[in-house]
């Protein structure tokens, strides 16, 4: 037998039995409460991922020595691909990236496991174990059954292979945008255990989420640069402009990123107040349960994108795992219905509780629209074999509303006190940055920006904006008070309270993505347009000239390579080379755009793929568009506050005052379950 697949399937083999050994152990260590089978199925983690460690590095060898006996790498293998490409290859297509599943759950297993090495007879621990080894056993089986990665060529073996899709081998981001987007979707299997061992084990108080809430802002984080790399993939190698096109396999990452997000809000009301348990728990469901869907529609070819695997016979499998799931999340949370009533209640509509509570629902709102757009054609087509096609203007007339609604709560949720605020606090919190939103907005348009949804944006920008500066600077003003100069100051107070403080740093990462998204969609530009050899043409102020073309040949492909020369007035910006490309083996051409980056706007070059470089005429796109740069710039924010939020610290607490409305009750400042402080109440309680 071939010695890699003999390997890989020995490292699936172990992966899929430690798994159900695991399972079996802790259920019989639960059921006898004996801490020895505990501390056993426990162990079976490492086995878990030692088989995936093994299984995965067999597949690398496989393909990186070009071992054509092996199906998979005889369909997407070959010896003109770079290496980079060759590695990258093993989760470009449908078997190796449940492969990859597999060893990033194993990952995150084993991590949760080394974490919580102390607590090892927790029952709740130990229920999230069994739960987390449940689905590995299901995704171990997929890779030993229908996604088997190792199965050999039936009959005479070749001796090269075509490579993987020609879309996936021209860009770095093909190495880098599905294992970060893995580590989003998979790391959310972790709060998804834990909520199911709270509720089997009655345990759904506010403990649970202590445990997960690094883990989901882990994965949070990881779901939210795998997004963006995405669209700056779709980007920087499709040739088409655009970095969103409300494609199905998009949508599908971004609807369990809607859920997680509304989750990371509505804990913080269920750690405060005790409130919202049933919505957190569905939720938390609700998030795993769109992981998979999202997984049914890229792997199992229910769909045609570019981003999507061809038909795989893994679909009835992925919907009976779904089924499963969700019935079991619903029983379970119907079980413990009594115990899941929350003790507080809001109080108030001017509350910061009343605001996440909205928040969520909008989120919600998006997730339902953003799933019916994309689920409804498939739905039709099933029912009555009709092909629809659910498009931009529908998202973008269903979303926008709930975007702008979603920027004003943000701006406006963290400024709220607990519980309910009078008309003096609120006018004092939201004042400066409702004036600031006002004047901004009047000079933006004295400047000349018109439009209704750019405007807005702009005002619901400045808006969030300005509160969180005030945040800051109220925050800093309590450690002023000891003398500390204001960056000492302010430092002393992100550091002490880095979840409130990297939230905040999140929101303008968001504020900042999503004026450049509004921009560039709103004002981007674009023409097509016949150049000769030397022949110049002018586009938004800018000046292209055709210098001409030339073909280069590698191993790898054969690509029309066009220089084109940018001017804008009488200064040169540069030459840029646009390229159409063949690969061996593939009757595609594809076409590879060259892109001017500013920080003012883009200049995106295409060669249309009918060019012929016989006549010295090019076809060349020419687009504009503004901002773009700041969409990658609003994802760093973002990931810098997620970070800041989850960066582990020692926590000590500290003396608690009453609350805004003097009931008496206390408020918390950083405790061991995150939970934010109100600096400008301390501040305003201190001062009188």
């Amino acid at each position: 037998m071939n010695l890699r697949a003999f390997l890989g399937l020995a490292g699936l083999l172990l992966g899929l039995l430690a798994s159900g050994i695991g399972i079996v152990l802790l259920a019989a260590g639960l059921r006898r409460r004996d801490r020895m089978l505990l501390l056993a199925g426990r162990r079976m983690v490492f086995w878990v991922l030692a088989g995936a460690l093994v299984a995965a590095g067999a597949m690398e060898w496989a393909l990186i020595s070009h071992d054509f006996e092996l199906a998979y790498v005889a369909s997407n293998g070959s010896r003109s691909t770079p290496l980079l490409y060759t590695v990258a290859s093993m989760w470009g297509a449908l078997e190796g990236s449940i492969l990859l599943w597999a060893l990033v759950l194993a990952g995150y297993l084993t991590v949760m496991v080394h974490r919580f090495r102390h607590r090892a007879d927790d029952p709740l621990v130990a229920w999230a174990t069994l739960v987390g080894l449940g689905v590995a056993t299901f995704f171990f089986g997929l890779t030993l059954g229908p996604a088997n990665p190792f199965r050999l060529v039936e009959g005479v073996v070749p001796s090269d292979g075509p490579g993987p899709n020609p879309l996936l081998q021209n860009h770095p981001l093909m190495a880098i945008h599905p294992p970060v987007l893995y580590l989003g979707y998979v790391g959310f299997t972790i709060p998804f255990a834990f909520a199911l061992a709270a509720l089997i084990t009655g345990r759904v108080d506010e403990s649970w989420l202590v445990q997960t809430r690094r883990a989901t802002l882990v994965a949070w984080g990881a779901l939210t640069a795998g997004i963006v790399l995405g669209g700056w993939w779709s980007y920087e190698v499709l040739g088409w402009g655009g970095y969103w096109a409300w494609d199905p396999v998009e949508n599908a990452s971004l609807l369990p990123w809607l859920t997680a997000t509304a989750f990371l809000h509505s804990v913080v009301v269920q750690e405060r107040r005790g409130m919202l348990r049933v919505w957190n728990l569905s939720l938390v469901v609700a998030t795993f349960c769109l992981t998979i869907f999202g997984t049914f529609l890229t792997r199992s070819g229910v769909i045609n994108s570019v981003h999507s695997f061809t038909q795989s016979p893994i679909g009835p499998a992925l919907l009976g795992f779904l089924g499963v799931v969700t019935l079991t999340s619903v029983a379970l949370i119907g079980w413990r219905a009594e115990r899941l009533r929350s003790p507080g209640q809001i109080d108030s509509p001017w509350s910061r509780e009343a605001a996440f509570l909205g928040n969520n629902l909008l989120f919600a709102a998006f997730a339902a629209v953003v799933l019916i757009g994309t689920a409804f054609p498939l739905l039709a087509e099933t029912y009555d074999g009709r092909q629809i096609s659910v498009g931009e203007p529908y998202f973008d007339a269903m979303t926008m509303p709930i975007g702008f609604a979603l920027l004003f709560l943000m701006a406006v949720a963290p400024a709220l006190p607990w519980r309910a605020a009078s008309a003096e606090v609120l006018h004092r919190r939201l004042a400066t940055p409702a004036w600031t939103a006002a004047g901004t907005m009047t000079i933006v348009v004295v400047l000349g920006l018109r439009g209704l949804a750019p405007v807005l944006a702009v005002g619901l920008g400045a808006f969030a904006v300005a509160g969180v500066v005030r945040q800051f600077a109220v925050g800093a003003r309590s450690h002023r008070r000891s003398g500390a100069a204001w960056p000492r100051a302010l430092a002393a107070t992100v550091a002490g309270h880095r979840r409130l403080y990297g939230g905040l740093v999140v929101h303008v990462g968001v504020v900042v993505f999503a004026l450049a998204f509004t921009m560039s969609s709103t004002f981007a530009t674009g023409t097509d347009v016949a150049l000769a050899r030397g022949e110049s043409t002018t586009f938004e102020g800018y000046r292209f000239t055709y210098l001409g073309s030339e073909t280069t040949t590698s191993d790898q492909k054969v690509s029309q390579v066009a220089s084109i020369r940018i001017e804008r007035g009488e200064r040169s910006l540069g030459v840029y080379e646009p390229a159409v490309t063949e690969y061996p083996n593939r009757v595609q051409l594809i076409g590879t755009p060259s892109v001017r980056t500013g920080m003012r706007e883009d200049v995106y070059l295409t060669l249309v793929p009918s060019s012929s470089a016989a006549d010295d005429t090019i076809q060349l796109g020419i687009g504009v568009n503004p901002l773009v740069v700041w969409l990658w710039v609003g994802t760093g924010v973002m990931l810098a506050g997620t970070a800041l939020a989850a960066w582990p610290r020692r926590r000590r607490p500290r003396p608690a005052t009453d609350d805004a409305r003097g009931t008496g009750r206390a408020e918390p400042v950083e405790t061991p379950t995150g939970i934010e402080p109100d600096h400008e109440h301390r501040s305003v309680e201190a001062g009188r």
